[in-house]
């Protein structure tokens, strides 16, 4: 078992004040893999302190010295892949391919995005007689979730660091290790000291501190709206800055008459990436009735030809989930959906067949679920779809719309048929026969799936400051 007990503050590996042994599991062996310490309000005190000292000369660094420096970044991010890659396959599951392939990538990603959109930025413009700019926000605290962890850490940190702001994250602690790795490879890329401080912890004790803290100017979330909605509670009281990305529960809405053979495959796709726990995954499907045998057998095809297996290994295979709780949390809402009458067509209850241990979900398949049933309306986050009929145009978007997410909508069917439908659907993202993003654009929710974005340009201005000058030269 891997030992990491220490945290990065000021740029040293430190002692915790006051913290807690953890111990991470493996969710394939349902075994001890790593041992971090959970820190305390003592932790997060020196780590805002070396911060705020750091915020007064980092913010200050010319935008040509901030490029250089992301550039670094990258080339020492590309040299430690395969242990990001590692690292997030034994303590979130994710098959060691696929870690390779897209977690890992996945925040090397938002680094060359943040710099490319760094050296294209816009920092001042002028408004009648006044001069408006943008400038460095302050103090970051950053509490990332545990499913895409390189993609949501990096999602923050890169535009923090363009942004010439200091920051505090506080990673997942179900999935420390790749945040640690992360940490090393700033600290060799010579972010200055002060500028990035690790602190591993829980929600209720580093989370909860960092949150109300008021040395901290600003607060960026990502995980459940519940933890969420506790994130901005705590941060009220301090009047500071408070960015998050949440929970999702997107349709797929599939357009009557669409080639289902050609156009499910690669937005099912979204549903079993990730072994389901992507917050953008298209798990409700809305069919017209007429096409409702034909894409229930379509999509239990794709879903019964998926294996599930051991994340060590290479392959096309999915993994296990995360943990017990998230285990534990899909198999209720499985039987949940059972018992309110939908139909199950594939899948189901239990670990998939072979599987004795380790947190392993069936694919599974459920047809004439109503919104009525509780798994229309909560997160699965597992490899679970679900297929609705409609009868029009008008019931389809109502149902699309039919939740109190908004992260991401799918269309399914003919592009330009689709791209009417799209300003339509209440998410920050829409994507057409496609269930992700695409470099640059900006990536949050409506409703309760959160405020502020991330990505490009608009992750950037969304980590500054904007002020306006009034009466000097312009």
């Amino acid at each position: 078992m891997k030992s990491h007990l220490q945290h990065y503050i000021d740029g040293q590996w430190i002692d915790s004040d006051g913290g807690t042994r953890h111990h991470v599991i493996d969710p394939s062996t349902e075994q001890p893999v790593t041992e971090i310490m959970l820190g305390s309000a003592a932790d997060v005190d020196k780590a805002v302190a070396a911060a705020r000292k750091a915020f007064v000369g980092f913010s200050q660094t010319s935008v040509a010295d901030r490029v250089a420096l992301l550039e670094r970044i990258i080339e020492e991010y590309k040299a430690r892949i395969p242990d990001l890659a590692k690292a997030t396959s034994e303590e979130m599951g994710a098959p060691v391919g696929f870690a390779t392939m897209a977690q890992a990538p996945a925040g090397l990603g938002y680094f060359m995005g943040t710099l490319k959109a760094l050296q294209e930025f816009t920092f001042e413009e002028t408004v009648g007689k006044a001069r408006v700019v943008h400038e460095s926000l302050g103090v970051v605290a950053m509490i990332t979730p545990w499913n895409w962890p390189l993609n949501q850490i990096c999602a923050k940190v890169a535009p923090a660091i363009a942004a010439g702001d200091t920051m505090i994250l506080k990673p997942s602690e179900e999935a420390p290790s790749n945040a640690i790795i992360l940490a090393e490879i700033l600290d060799k890329a010579g972010v200055p000291a002060g500028v990035f401080n690790l602190v591993n912890g829980d929600g209720p004790g580093v989370g909860a501190a960092l949150s109300s803290h008021k040395g901290v100017d600003m607060v960026s979330f990502t995980g459940s709206t519940r933890a969420g909605i506790a994130v901005a509670q705590a941060a009220a009281a301090t009047v500071k800055r408070v960015h998050q990305e949440l929970g999702g529960k997107a349709p797929n809405l599939v357009l009557e008459g669409a080639d289902l053979a050609t156009v499910l495959p690669p937005t099912v796709q979204g549903v079993l990436a990730n072994s389901g726990q992507s917050c953008i995954a298209p798990t409700r499907l809305l069919v017209h009735a007429s096409q409702a045998g034909e894409a229930t057998n379509v999509v239990r095809t794709i879903m019964e030809a998926v294996q599930v297996g051991d994340p060590a290994e290479m392959g096309a295979h999915i993994g296990p989930v995360v943990n017990k709780a998230q285990f534990d949390k899909i198999q209720d809402l499985i039987q949940s959906a059972i018992d309110e009458g939908a139909t199950l067509v594939t899948g189901g209850t239990g670990r998939p067949d072979g599987r004795n241990s380790g947190y392993y979900v069936k694919p599974t398949l459920f047809a004439d679920v109503t919104p009525a049933m509780r798994i229309w309306r909560e997160e699965t986050f597992g490899p679970v779809a679900t297929i609705t009929t409609y009868d029009g145009e008008e019931q389809a978007v109502e149902l699309a719309n039919d939740t109190d997410y908004g992260l991401s909508a799918t269309i399914s069917g003919d592009p330009a048929a689709a791209a009417k439908v799209a300003p339509r659907l209440r998410a920050g993202m829409v994507t057409i026969n496609a269930w992700s993003g695409g470099g640059g654009t900006p990536f949050g929710g409506y409703k309760q799936s959160g405020n502020g974005r991330e990505g490009g340009k608009y992750g950037l201005a969304d980590f500054m400051e904007l002020k306006a000058i009034i009466g000097g030269p312009v």
